[in-house]
């Protein structure tokens, strides 16, 4: 049963399964201009993956910034032991993302072919160093070598270790991976079939990678973190971990039939599926000695931190849905041919449905807030978790722009 202080948990994992499967295809583009070979389609591969990217790169952060802000606020001693010895790694991968953004903001402004391959040089070297150092972060947690206290673990050790090792390079694999699959779909769409087929290879050679450095992973943390591995083979960690490898699969079959826009979606929830199954087996330590509702903040600011995550969510998934709508789409597209749009049933039913869904949004809310707030009973928090929950849904529905899939005049 789910309590309170596992709510703002739950956030954070959403939040990192979020910022894995879009900001992580960010990073895997960098990283595929870095191979992306000499010559012409070398050149082709390298704009294809700018473009794409370029317009949803920051929005891609933003959940890195949420996960922060929710672990900060909602377990600060855990936050505070973990931000102390891992701050190498989170150092490294501040920097990278600071290079990453400058790098397409000094991409438009090259004048020399010169520049132009100094700058993804280094924008593909920081898309590489970048998930590994979050992902060594993540093996130093689930390895237990983050002991609770300021600074109290080993500064390199804590980071640097077979489990660490394996969480980075998993996180460059599928980073390379989810990006391939993303890249040759926008290819897709736009009629570019010589790049479609060239991130068709990609991606197949990244998701076999990836699978394999996920299975032969298993014989790591046997080794060196028994205790995760021991909780990753049984129970709902093990029905995570198996759900990731039957879509894996699919996702491989899906890109070697050419359907990439399904690809998108069962690729997502393969690498969705590994961080539920790490959440669901840390579950419910969160460092050594240190439980999720010994590290919980007091019950006022839970209940504060899930009002406002709620809050905020109803007008966040609104703007980040259009953003991505447009860019699917084809809308964004600029040089590009754009595939015909027509009207949706999505569309339509939000036109016409608009004020009766606002005002069972309004009615989740209160019933939410309600009952997190006034209600004491563990079965009253329960049904304000599904109100707000509800709220998200209606809400985003409701404030969904209703012409974003109708043709323009």
């Amino acid at each position: 049963m789910m309590h309170l202080y596992d709510v703002p948990l739950a956030f954070a994992l959403v939040g990192l399964v979020l910022y894995t499967v879009l900001a992580g295809a960010d990073f895997g583009a960098g990283a595929w201009r870095l191979l992306a070979g000499r010559g012409g389609v070398g050149e082709r591969i390298r704009d294809h993956a700018h473009h794409s990217m370029g317009p949803v790169w920051e929005a891609n952060h933003v959940w890195l910034i949420f996960v922060l802000t929710v672990m900060w606020t909602a377990y600060p001693a855990a936050f505070g032991s973990i931000a102390s010895t891992l701050s190498v790694p989170l150092l490294l991968a501040a920097i990278g993302i600071i290079v990453r953004g400058a790098a397409y903001a000094l991409r438009t402004g090259a004048q020399t072919p010169r520049e132009l391959r100094a700058i993804d040089g280094v924008s593909a070297i920081s898309s590489i160093v970048t998930p590994f150092a979050l992902g060594a972060a993540v093996g130093g947690i689930a390895s237990r070598r983050v002991p609770v206290g300021n600074a109290t673990g080993q500064l390199f050790s804590s980071w640097l270790n077979p489990t660490s090792g394996l969480i980075g390079g998993l996180a460059i694999a599928t980073s390379a991976y989810l990006a391939a699959v993303y890249l040759a779909a926008d290819a897709e769409r736009i009629g570019e079939r010589e790049l479609a087929q060239a991130f068709r290879a990609r991606a197949l050679a990244a998701g076999i990678a990836a699978g394999a450095v996920a299975l032969g992973g298993l014989a790591v943390l046997h080794a060196d973190a028994h205790p995760l591995y021991r909780a990753l083979i049984r129970g709902s960690a093990l029905g995570a971990l198996i759900s990731s490898i039957v879509a894996g699969c699919l996702t491989l079959m899906l890109v070697w039939r050419r359907r990439f826009e399904a690809a998108r979606y069962t690729a997502a929830l393969a690498v969705a599926a590994i961080i539920a199954g790490w959440g669901l087996a840390q579950h419910p330590l969160l460092l050594p000695g240190l439980t999720v509702a010994q590290a919980a903040a007091p019950h006022d600011t839970l209940i504060a931190i899930v009002v406002v995550v709620i809050a905020g969510g109803a007008l966040l998934f609104p703007s980040l849905g259009l953003l991505f709508g447009l860019l699917l789409s084809g809308r964004l597209d600029r040089d590009r041919a754009q595939a015909p749009s027509g009207p949706t049933g999505r569309a339509l039913l939000a036109a016409s449905a608009a004020g009766l869904l606002g005002r069972g949004a309004a009615v989740a809310l209160v019933m939410g807030v309600g009952f997190l707030t006034i209600a004491e009973a563990p079965w009253a928090h329960i049904i304000g978790v599904v109100s707000l929950c509800a709220f998200i849904v209606l809400g985003f529905a409701a404030l969904a722009p209703t012409d974003a899939g109708l043709p323009e005049d």
